[in-house]
């Protein structure tokens, strides 16, 4: 079939061609379709549950509304880990599915299971999060106006900015961080209010009866029917302010005789500052899951430029983290790598063939093949990104074409040797057809060994999977494209342009051929010698191996840093708004070139997609491109910090980073090492973590340790007097309702302002609010008569309580964390799962599980310790099926090893620890080196069916293979070569492999040119000599 298509291809080439521009254009307009990321979204498949309790503790919280929840969603289907936290006021719970289902058939499995949800504490509100991940937040804008403050910035983004951004497509949902969020206060005197006689029940009972709208249904007047309504909502802070609440002295009362109605705020659990220079107001896009983040970011800008030109005069949408600038970053440096390294092929090709025909022949591949990718790509909804382009080498995409194309050549220039004149044009192409099809065998099974190494890598899972599956599948695809130009495009390209101009010398690889051949003859002379040295530099390559260190992925640049920044639990939020303004002004000060912008998240969002506590900041650090190197650039943050700041705890990392390892490994893992503590009495937790946070603080490299916050929430705790309320005739929820309404502004209502809506709620005066002597001295009405006061009901008094409760699959768990600097991380964690075990005695039913970023490259090398053997397997299992012999099989895969010297090699020179990235590299290294192996061992045994003696088929098929060998080597390892020494954005998660390659291509070529003939003549040939 492949000859009949080889025929075809010469025979018609000028319709060959001609298919081949039409899908060139094709191709080529069909990339606008094709999804852009910076890297593969690596996000379990998750649903989230934030449930709202502002009246109940950490513990309440567990105890009423987590440990509920997470019993009513036990049991569903696909689910792999449940993981939950109880803070003060929210419950967070993430159910985790397998990777491969629907995220909204998990959606509606969870919906289902609420629907049966009873018994939940009153107002408690529970929610999905939006349809997002961790490359969810997209980009971040603020509202800039000096003269509007920070209320009606708020409302303004509430109101007008949100629901106008929400209707872009590809949106999950936009959520607001700072700001005030408007409320209607109606400030009560306690004096008025015992005055008058009146409880606060009956004042809130009034409020909430005096905002409704009433309907008559219909009445008839004659032919008509006529809707009867009744319109009594309140619309205005006047109309709050004659409501009625009572008599007196048959005066009717008003709510306005006992205090004051106004404009307030809604009690805050987070605010955002920037740059030193006070709080401001931020809105977060984020990306809906599976959508295009390039083309939505720009939908996101495009739809602000629009609502910024109908707000008040002065305001304006500034930008921050904009993901589109990661993404051309990133893919910026994946495409010039990508035309660096064919750049680099054309070059080479011309300089191995001189002639300029034959190497733009070959270089038509190339272009061709990767067309080919991207419109499989689309189909599969596979993006482009980092790690999707970041293993297509153009070297071993041409190799099939560099063999047909020199084959043809050779056959060429020996047929008009042979004749002694210029080739009729039948001749010339009769010898092309014939080249073509000489080589095919060796072709095909080139681009099928390179091919099949990676398609164990389609066979990953977990993190390593995500991230490199995408790899395996675009190289795949462009392989498949390479593969059906050199049956195709490239015969007939041949057909067209090669002629029978005769074979130039080569200034280079003559020589070079004659000076192999007599290094040949020596080295096979002396094989035990050439043996003993090959053996010798395997095992020395695997004691260094040994002694390389060990990392999961490299990090991706992302052009910012995230700083954690950890208060006293006790810190207001005001104090926390204050002190983050230093950090930022000093931040700003101290790196002016390097550091654009600052910006502060402190506490939580409406949208509690990072449930983080008021002594919790971020700090986000946007960078000038080009002005740092990010390990020193935190090195020296990290020491100014802790000198001007010595009282705080601070870690640093990278934003996208953060996020990805708090929704893959829980909420407050966020460093390299997360050890997580297992057991049930938080006060053991806590004295146990502490013990082993301070034995990896001892360990090198330790950096940023931190323990989880549990404890230290001052409280006001009011235990009811069950004796005292049985009394005075008073229930619980007559103490709770005027707590709640007082203290905590719990809503009474809603006034409509147009399409705003904003909640009325009862409070005291402010410089009362925060008095503990007023909250002893409010009155609680009671059956038997007056009100009596707060205090006499109640054991009032100041304590220390649990600040958040973490829990994974049903067991209550507390974080230890680090990151690590200056060490790889796999000797790291060793060392201190040794030190922690022998240190650190834990009680009965206590156990440590190390996570984070460890735990994903423990999974990924086992994985590895599967798909590597499987690979050499498949490599073998091809050799054999080409050859029919294990022998020939067996002698070819000697490459492997040499393969892997040079890509130990490469790593140890350039200081890289062995990553999952770097064994990425060795998997796709077994079929380039082989690949020469196959070329020349093809040919040899050819010239032995022709009766040519062992030695001399051996040394002639050397030779003669020798520039077919030095060119796919060569294009192999150039095609690399920008990756290996890029240093755009990104490059750091590229070079381990390209490094590995660029290696091991170099010492499985040796092996090929020098000891594969020994071997051959040593152990292929002793039977045919004999």
């Amino acid at each position: 079939m492949i000859d009949a298509i080889l025929a075809f291809s010469v025979r018609y080439r000028g319709t060959v061609c001609a298919l081949a521009l039409v899908f060139f254009v094709a191709a080529l307009f069909s990339l606008k379709n094709l999804a852009v990321d910076a890297v593969p979204d690596v996000t379990n498949r998750q649903v989230q549950l934030n449930t709202v309790a502002p009246a109940l503790g950490a513990e309440e919280i567990e105890r009423r509304v987590t440990f509920p929840l997470e019993l009513l969603l036990a049991g569903l289907p696909k689910v792999t880990e449940t993981r939950s936290i109880s803070q003060f006021g929210l419950s967070q719970i993430t159910v985790v599915f397998d990777d491969d289902t629907d995220i909204y058939f998990a959606r509606q499995l969870v919906n289902e299971r609420l629907q049966g949800l009873e018994n939940m504490p009153a107002g408690t509100k529970v929610e999905m999060s939006p349809i997002s991940s961790g490359l969810g937040e997209i980009y971040y804008f603020r509202l800039d106006n000096p003269r509007l403050s920070l209320r009606e910035r708020r409302s303004l983004m509430d109101w007008v900015v949100r629901p106008a951004l929400k209707t872009v497509p590809g949106l999950a949902d936009v959520n607001i961080w700072g700001g005030e969020a408007k409320q209607i206060h109606v400030i009560l005197e306690p004096e008025r209010v015992r005055e008058f006689g009146l409880t606060y029940p009956q004042i809130a009972e009034a409020i909430a009866k005096n905002n409704a709208n009433g309907s008559g249904s219909l009445i008839r007047q004659g032919p008509e029917q006529v809707v009867v309504r009744t319109l009594g909502t309140l619309q205005t802070q006047e109309d709050v302010r004659r409501i009625v609440i009572g008599q007196h002295h048959s005066v009717p009362l008003l709510l306005g005789q006992l205090g004051e109605v106004r404009e307030g705020a809604l009690t805050r659990q987070g605010a955002v500052s920037a740059n030193g220079t006070g709080e401001e107001v931020y809105g977060i896009a984020l990306l809906l899951l599976g959508e295009n983040g390039r083309v939505v970011v720009e939908r996101v800008k495009d739809r602000l430029r629009q609502i910024e030109s109908a707000l008040p005069p002065g305001s304006k949408l500034d930008g921050f983290l904009d993901r589109s600038v990661l993404i051309r970053s990133t893919l910026g440096t994946a495409v010039r790598n990508l035309i660096e390294g064919g750049v680099l092929v054309a070059g080479l090709l011309f300089l191995f063939l001189l002639q300029v025909r034959a190497g733009l022949i070959v270089s038509c591949s190339i272009p061709l093949a990767m067309l080919a990718a991207t419109l499989a790509m689309q189909y599969f909804h596979i993006s482009a990104n980092l790690m999707s382009l970041g293993a297509i080498d153009f070297g071993l995409v041409v190799d099939g074409a560099v063999i047909i194309v020199e084959n043809c050549l050779r056959r060429l220039t020996l047929r008009r040797q042979q004749k002694g004149s210029a080739l009729t044009d039948e001749e010339r192409l009769e010898e092309i057809k014939a080249g073509s099809a000489e080589v095919r065998r060796a072709t095909i099974l080139g681009e099928i060994l390179i091919l099949s190494t990676y398609l164990p890598i389609l066979a990953l899972g977990g993190i390593e999977g995500k991230m490199f599956r995408p790899m395996g599948f675009t190289v795949i695809f462009a392989l498949l494209g390479a593969m059906l130009c050199s049956f195709t495009i490239v015969p007939a390209l041949c057909a067209y342009f090669l002629k029978d101009s005769g074979e130039h010398r080569h200034p280079v690889l003559d020589p070079l051929t004659v000076s192999y051949e007599k290094w040949l003859r020596h080295l096979l002379a002396r094989p035990a010698l050439v043996l003993a040295a090959a053996v010798l530099s395997v095992l020395l390559s695997l004691g260094l191996l040994l002694r390389l260190g060990s990392d999961f992925i490299p990090e991706l640049e992302e052009g910012a840093l995230a700083i954690q920044v950890t208060y006293p639990t006790s810190i207001s939020l005001d104090e926390a708004v204050h002190q983050s303004g230093q950090i930022e002004a000093a931040l700003k000060k101290k790196f002016p070139s390097q550091v654009d912008q600052v910006v502060t998240r402190i506490g939580r969002p409406e949208i509690a997609t990072d449930p983080m506590l008021t002594c919790q900041t971020d700090v986000l650090v946007d960078l000038k491109p080009g002005t740092y190197q990010r390990v020193q650039l935190v090195e020296e943050i990290s020491s100014y910090l802790e000198r001007a700041f010595p009282e705080l705890d601070i870690s640093y990392t990278q934003p996208i980073k953060m996020r990805m390892m708090e929704l893959i490994e829980g909420v407050g893992i966020r460093s390299d090492l997360g050890i997580k503590l297992y057991g049930s009495d938080h006060g053991v937790l806590a004295r146990e973590a502490k013990k082993v946070a301070a034995v990896v603080e001892k360990v090198q490299g330790a950096a940023d340790v931190q323990v989880e916050i549990t404890e230290g929430l001052p409280q006001l705790q009011i235990a009811i007097d069950r004796a005292a309320i049985a009394r005075y005739g008073i229930n619980v929820e007559d103490i709770n309702q005027v707590v709640e309404t007082l203290v905590g502004g719990r809503p009474l209502t809603t006034i409509n302002d147009g399409n705003q809506r904003y909640d009325v709620v009862l409070r005291l005066p402010p410089e009362r609010q925060n008095d503990v002597e007023t909250i002893r001295h409010l009155r609680i009405p009671s059956l038997l008569g007056p009100s009596i006061p707060l205090e006499q009901l109640a054991k009032i008094d100041k304590v220390q309580g649990l600040v958040q409760i973490s829990r994974e699959n049903g067991k209550r768990r507390i974080v230890i964390q680090s990151n690590v600097r200056g060490r790889d991380l796999g000797s790291f964690v060793q060392e201190v799962q040794k030190r922690v075990a022998a240190e650190v005695k834990l009680p009965v039913g206590y156990y440590l599980e190390y996570g984070g970023t460890y735990e994903k490259m423990q999974s990924g090398r086992a994985r590895l310790a599967v798909v590597v053997p499987l690979t050499f397997a498949i490599v073998l299992g091809l050799l054999y099926l080409t050859f029919q012999e294990w022998r020939s099989a067996l002698l070819i895969c000697t490459g492997i090893p040499f393969a892997v010297v040079g890509g130990v090699a490469g790593l140890w020179l350039r200081g890289l620890p062995v990553s999952i990235s770097a064994l990425i590299g060795f998997v796709a290294l077994a079929g380039v080196a082989v690949l020469n192996g196959v070329v020349m061992l093809t040919f040899v045994q050819q010239l032995r069916q022709e009766g040519v003696a062992v030695e001399s088929a051996v040394i002639q098929g050397a030779v003669t293979r020798l520039r077919p060998v030095l060119m796919t080597a060569a294009v192999a390892s150039l095609g690399f070569l920008p990756m290996a020494i890029s240093q755009g954005s990104g490059a750091e998660v590229q070079r381990p492999l390209a490094t590995v390659v660029i290696g091991g291509v170099i010492t499985s070529t040796v092996l090929t040119l020098l000891v594969l003939p020994v071997l051959y003549l040593r152990f292929g040939g002793r039977h045919e000599r004999n």
